[in-house]
């Protein structure tokens, strides 16, 4: 009998700890501690572990390693071996429990020395190698002992300092001194937590990982350390777009996987797809920044413009990943741009292929605020929403699918996403006995079938038609007036298009669904959801990065186009 222990790290509270702050290099720094924490330092925590024990051990890392590569803990003698780091979780396996243990502190050490504010739960567990299926201990450990040891864990409660302690600003902790002058910011009072994310800044280990990263798609480009940096228009666009990812049933799919195999094939299982996993989510970033860079356009003056709309500041790319490698995705941008840079990510994502043999599918939220809006709560409501675009995929009764919800945000947020929404986007019109929804959010990725029409595609198509069609283009007070009249409800409307000699008194037609598409566009309202309210409202927030043809395009531009030819 040879009997092996078990161990499977994790985190607490990372997304307060990542996003807490309103300053980017404060969250850029965060967000590379917490990546470092169970991946890099977990493998030189073994190091560490193989000196002070002096045995033998195998930190497997799947940048240099094959998943089935030798040696193996249970044939070669090794007092510890990584099973996989990925999916917000690190497995290892020891020979003795001691040794889990003494990992345990030398990682902890490190964490509490560098990287103050991150929390480590680490759960162990012997079991039979030959008796035993590993793969039930280990979803055993993350579904029963992880969870109760995350809720029983005591909160750290920190001295706040006395009446004469001076305060971090952004955490609220004790302060233990300044931080260095940034660029026309003035220094100010940071805690060590603050300090330590600034450090690997200052260092510029947190960006130099990430230049080298996307080197290939960024050209000459670099990514910011500032949203001012990232495309803002002095007197024209001042916003910032906060866009939050997250896989569908991905922990299912962690836990579910491997099921049945024996302990080592489960091994190396395990390892192919957390590495797949990770490099989906770092490939569908790099065709965005791809598909970003090739946007970009040098006008008749010399200057770089995304699109012809707006121009590039100081080589600075309007585009920054902060978390990224797994389904799990945050990044921030233009604010014109968060919302088809989200809607390609996910297309990329779903592109990628994936030990298991599925398909990523995702959501994300997308928040676009003033530029010096406070960034936590940015955050906050992307991740809300993302909540709310997975919510509509499970209440959908069809297969899994990619959706996106979003909140445009002109001036300042009161209260949460829903209380948003009911005070906004509610109305009272005389053709429903219940309350509607101007919103057609959150929609689906693409069509799944015959009856969809709040899709992603028909969302652009109409927005499309409203800013590049003859009938509405530049007629900003036009389109004003249809956001009230829609607001009014369907009579309203149809007599909005006769006074205002619509073309088919009618509005942009959806791509055809379940043949309600002309009846929508006579309305403006099906089943209680506006059908256009959203596309006016996004406008001024849309830019189309990608080629399209004229097939593409609703009949109407179709026309336009030809007859300019």
């Amino acid at each position: 009998m040879r009997k092996i222990t078990v161990t499977v790290l994790d985190t607490t509270g990372i997304q307060p700890y990542i996003f807490g702050s309103n300053r980017l290099r404060e969250n850029i720094g965060a967000s590379y501690l917490v990546s470092q924490a169970t991946d890099n330092w977990a493998r030189e925590a073994l190091e560490k572990l193989k000196i002070d024990i002096k045995q033998e051990l195998y930190a497997f890392n799947p940048e240099k390693h094959q998943p089935d590569a030798k040696p193996r803990i249970e044939d070669d003698g090794l007092a510890a071996e990584l099973v996989y780091a990925g999916g917000g979780n690190t497995v290892l396996l020891f020979s003795d429990k001691q040794y889990a243990v003494q990992f345990t502190q030398i990682l902890s050490k490190r964490i509490l020395e560098e990287a103050p504010g991150i929390n480590l739960i680490a759960v162990h567990k012997e079991f039979d190698w030959d008796n035993q299926s590993l793969y039930d201990v280990v979803r055993d450990l993350m579904k029963n002992d992880l969870d109760v040891k995350k809720r029983s864990r005591i909160s750290s409660a920190p001295l706040l300092g006395l009446g004469v302690t001076a305060t971090c600003r952004s955490t609220q902790l004790v302060a233990v001194g300044m931080s260095e002058k940034f660029e026309d910011d003035e220094p100010y009072l940071i805690s060590r937590e603050i300090d330590a994310k600034l450090e690997v800044v200052r260092n510029r280990k947190a960006n130099d990982k990430l230049q080298e990263m996307f080197a290939t798609s960024l050209g000459s480009y670099e990514f910011s350390m500032r949203t001012d940096k990232m495309g803002r228009s002095e007197g024209d666009s001042s916003y910032a777009a906060v866009i939050h990812a997250d896989g569908n049933g991905m922990g299912k799919r962690f836990q579910e996987f491997g099921e049945h195999l024996s302990n080592r094939d489960y091994i190396i299982a395990m390892r192919k797809l957390s590495h797949s996993v990770n490099q989906a989510g770092i490939t569908a970033l790099k065709n965005v920044v791809d598909i970003l860079v090739k946007s970009i356009e040098i006008d008749k003056d010399g200057k770089r413009k995304v699109k012809g709309q707006f121009e590039i500041k100081d080589n600075y790319l309007p585009f920054r990943p902060l978390v990224y490698g797994g389904d799990d995705v945050t990044f921030v941008c233009d604010g014109r741009l968060g919302l088809e840079l989200a809607a390609i990510y996910l297309e990329e994502l779903e592109k990628q292929p994936i030990a298991d043999g599925k398909l990523i599918k995702a959501c994300a939220g997308i928040c676009v605020v003033k530029t010096h809006y406070p960034f936590a709560r940015a955050y906050q409501l992307s991740d809300d929403l993302c909540q709310k675009a997975k919510k509509f995929v499970k209440d959908e009764d069809k297969k899994d699918f990619s959706a996106l919800d979003w909140h445009l945000a002109a001036s300042g947020l009161s209260g949460s996403i829903g209380e948003i929404r009911d005070r906004e986007y509610r109305v009272k019109i005389p053709d429903f006995k219940e309350l509607v929804s101007l919103e057609m959010r959150p929609v689906s990725l693409r069509k799944e079938q015959d009856s969809d029409w709040r899709t992603w595609e028909a969302f652009t198509k109409v927005v499309k038609h409203f800013n590049e069609d003859e009938e509405w283009k530049g007629r900003r007070n036009k389109v004003i007036a249809l956001r009230e009249v829609l607001r009014q409800g369907i009579k309203a409307t149809q007599e909005f298009l006769r006074n205002y000699k619509i073309k088919d008194e009618q509005l942009p037609i959806f791509p055809e669904f379940s043949g309600q598409s002309k009846d929508l566009a006579k309305k403006g309202w099906l089943n209680g959801i506006c059908g256009y309210f959203d596309a006016i409202e996004a406008m001024e927030f849309y830019i189309s990065l990608k080629e399209e043809s004229d097939a593409d395009l609703p009949s109407e531009i179709q026309t336009d186009n030809q007859t300019a030819e």
